[in-house]
């Protein structure tokens, strides 16, 4: 069993100020919490928390935790999401949630594993920057959202994306709960 699930007690969450159960996975999330507020200036009113994304494919359904999800005025900038271990694997389910939890696609997707980040064009899936300090300030952000023309993709194009989502997390998941991550 991988340290993520070890419980060391509780803490406070930076940003919502409520009770979290005390993991390494949840320390390095509040490190990330810290970070867009102090370092990229972020609002924590503009940032919500473990978003619940609910995917339905061939009839079964999931939940995906969206990490962190930046608005400012209501409109989304950025969608933050940490796994641990490597982040190439992951960034193709960052970009189908940046895709799916809002109407129209969020700007900018980040992957991160609390050392090593991949900053994306939500859009186009390109890799735009390497590292939490390449993610864009809050003024930056700003900036951004007035030259971002919104963008929604197709129904088609959304059953693709759950598709991706759904394979590469809620199965993946359901398979650490039945086989792997049994104590």
């Amino acid at each position: 069993m991988g340290t993520s699930h070890l419980i060391m007690g509780t803490a406070t969450d930076y940003i919502t100020g409520q009770t979290v159960p005390d993991t390494h996975d949840e320390r390095i999330l509040q490190a990330i919490s810290r970070f867009l507020v102090e370092e990229k200036h972020f609002a924590k009113n503009e940032i919500s928390t473990r978003e619940k994304l609910v995917l339905t494919v061939d009839g079964k359904t999931g939940t995906v935790t969206v990490n962190f999800v930046i608005r400012i005025s209501d409109r989304a900038f950025a969608l933050v999401m940490y796994g641990p271990g490597s982040i190439v694997t992951r960034q193709r389910p960052a970009l189908a949630a940046a895709r799916l939890i809002s109407p129209q696609v969020i700007p900018v997707s980040v992957i991160t594993n609390g050392d090593d980040a991949l900053v994306m064009d939500s859009v186009s899936g390109q890799v735009i920057g390497k590292g939490m300090e390449s993610l864009p300030s809050r003024d930056e952000a700003i900036l951004k959202l007035n030259n971002f023309q919104p963008v929604s993709i197709s129904a088609d194009r959304r059953e693709k994306e759950q598709r991706i989502l759904f394979a590469m997390e809620v199965l993946t998941e359901q398979e650490c709960i039945d086989f792997t991550c049994r104590v």
